[in-house]
């Protein structure tokens, strides 16, 4: 059974095909994107088949991804989850994106902080890991915020828009 998470102020649960307009939004966002290190969503079929590929992921224990709604409101605001989980190295990679109109009110913070205890907690994970673009201001004061370290840098490890950018490796033990 999918987990479902809440917080003071949001509720963490599993992405629909509701969700794929506003999915579709956030992910076409130059702004979103921006440090992302991913191509513009196009479409709601695309989209759909992304749902269903993190549903599949989840059955298959391999990474879990979260829609972020406002209690009380319906809707998502962003997304947050893990991939590249490895049961038996006990790790896995964080990642999280909120739209645009939602950046500034300490809902990321919320749910990183909610996600992490539940990969510590009920995933059994000892390590999570963060890769963040060097550039990406807002991401390295929240992780660090959260007691995350930098490990080092990966050069050129991202691309957006045809660009290599560097990238920090942050994580947190347990």
């Amino acid at each position: 059974m999918f987990p479902i998470l809440e917080t003071e102020r949001l509720v963490l649960r599993e992405l629909n095909e509701n969700d794929a307009i506003g999915i579709l939004n956030c992910f076409s966002n130059k702004e979103v994107l921006r440090y992302y290190g991913q191509k513009p969503l196009t479409s709601i079929d695309q989209v759909k088949q992304i749902i269903r590929n993190f549903s599949m992921n989840f059955n298959g224990k391999r990474g879990i991804k979260w829609g972020i709604e406002l209690k009380g409101k319906e809707g998502i605001i962003g997304t947050i989850g893990f991939q590249e989980w490895s049961q038996e190295h006990k790790r896995a990679d964080l990642s999280y994106a909120l739209f645009p109109e939602n950046w500034g009110n300490g809902y990321a913070s919320e749910a990183v902080s909610k996600a992490v205890s539940y990969g510590f907690e009920e995933l059994d994970l000892k390590r999570i890991g963060a890769v963040v673009f060097s550039e990406n201001k807002a991401s390295i004061k929240l992780l660090t915020k959260l007691g995350f370290q930098k490990e080092g840098v990966l050069r050129n490890y991202l691309y957006q828009n045809g660009v290599p950018f560097d990238t920090n490796i942050y994580s947190l033990l347990r």
